[in-house]
């Protein structure tokens, strides 16, 4: 028989959060039992680093690869995208005055990603 939920909703919440944690341990153990797991591609390796990750914040990087792996990312995620990109750039340059021009674009551009952040935050979207 189950318990009666916690009337604490936090309590509650992560008494949730462990038996969904318990249900995907043993899916996983049945799938390592089954051979299952050791036929993917990538077993025993270190899953690739999506492009933008290590540029995108922290507590958006759960949230945006749930909506990208549901064919929904967030406008964000290709600012973060251009962000890598434009700091690739200006690494590679060597000609000043196109560095002075991705370092303009990429200070906009960063102006543009904090300020659409701290929105988000005020709006209490994340």
């Amino acid at each position: 028989m189950k318990p009666l939920p916690s009337p604490d909703p936090e309590v509650h919440r992560n008494t949730l959060l462990r038996e969904q944690d318990d249900v995907i341990a043993k899916h996983l153990a049945a799938a390592m039992r089954s051979g299952e797991l050791q036929s993917a591609e990538s077993f025993g390796r270190p899953l690739q680093e999506a492009e933008g990750w290590a540029e995108t914040p922290l507590e958006f990087r759960l949230p945006f690869k749930v909506l990208k792996n549901a064919g929904v990312p967030p406008p964000e995620l290709e600012l973060f995208k251009t962000r890598a990109d434009l700091r690739r750039q200006l690494d590679a340059s060597r000609d000043d005055a196109e560095r002075a021009a991705l370092r303009q674009k990429l200070s906009e551009l960063e102006q543009l990603i904090a300020l659409r952040l701290e929105g988000m935050r005020a709006s209490g979207r994340i």
